[in-house]
């Protein structure tokens, strides 16, 4: 249950890439319901606001996920995960990481020094605090998402293509790899939208394992917001809809059923 809440935090709260028209501005928000079938797991939000960060005006996305009823007297989960990033060229100045799953908790902040190629944890839980060396165009687990919504192949891309990004995540660069695997018209409460699906993978490690199987399915439109996320387990599987939404830069597009 862990690895798989974990994974869709990557997603659903998972850039420098040739900047092109904005996907998404500030405003933005939506919320995403978990559940097993009817039964209710927990929700996460994205929202983006305005903030100010070495004297340049960033987007301040704070992304959230929380368990309920059943799930969370099982499993806690109760999330904030936060990203500082820069408006024009998507680099990340700041992420912030508050967690509790299930008992296993983090209160971390990393400081991005993009020019040294280094970033700064402060880990308050273990007073501690240490620099890692990272990649040319290194991106946050918050910051990746709106980073591949604004990736100027994201819509040119080929059943069995994928884009590959550098992330930092819990103190180690690890190679975060999107691949698209088709195309489908999915049913959602909003009405029948297409959708764009996703298999993202993370180079198998420690702390994530690319057997996990997770399909992302990501609005066909100019907004590019996450519709649905499925993750397959041995008793079923866990999905995460779109549950509401506001502040969207570009049309929603709902197609008429016949």
């Amino acid at each position: 249950m862990k690895k798989i809440i974990l994974l869709l935090v990557l997603f659903v709260f998972t850039n420098s890439f040739v900047v092109q028209e904005n996907a998404y501005t500030t405003g933005e928000w939506f919320k995403l319901r978990i559940h097993y079938g009817m039964v209710n797991a927990g929700y996460a939000t994205l929202e983006i606001k305005d903030a100010v960060k070495n004297n340049k005006k960033v987007h301040h996305v704070i992304g959230k996920g929380w368990t309920v009823g059943m799930t969370k007297f099982f499993f806690e989960v109760d999330d904030n995960y936060e990203s500082y990033f820069d408006k024009q060229t998507g680099k990340p100045y700041q992420f912030v990481r508050k967690i509790n799953e299930g008992g296993y908790t983090k209160n971390q902040e990393g400081f991005f020094n993009q020019e040294r190629n280094t970033v700064l944890v402060k880990d308050y839980k273990h007073k501690t605090e240490k620099t890692f060396s990272v990649p040319e165009d290194i991106q946050d687990i918050v910051s990746s998402f709106y980073y591949l919504r604004n990736h100027p192949k994201i819509d040119k891309l080929k059943v069995g293509e994928s884009i590959a990004i550098d992330m930092f995540f819990d103190n180690e660069t690890t190679k975060f790899k999107l691949k698209f695997v088709g195309r489908e018209d999915i049913k959602t409460k909003f009405g029948k939208v297409s959708c764009m699906i996703f298999k993202p993978y993370v180079q198998a490690g420690r702390v994530f394992k690319e057997e996990e199987s997770l399909t992302v399915w990501i609005s066909d439109d100019d907004n590019k917001i996450p519709i649905r996320l499925k993750a397959s387990l041995a008793v079923g599987s866990l999905k995460a809809d779109l549950e509401a939404f506001k502040g969207l830069k570009n049309s929603f597009k709902v197609k008429v059923e016949k």
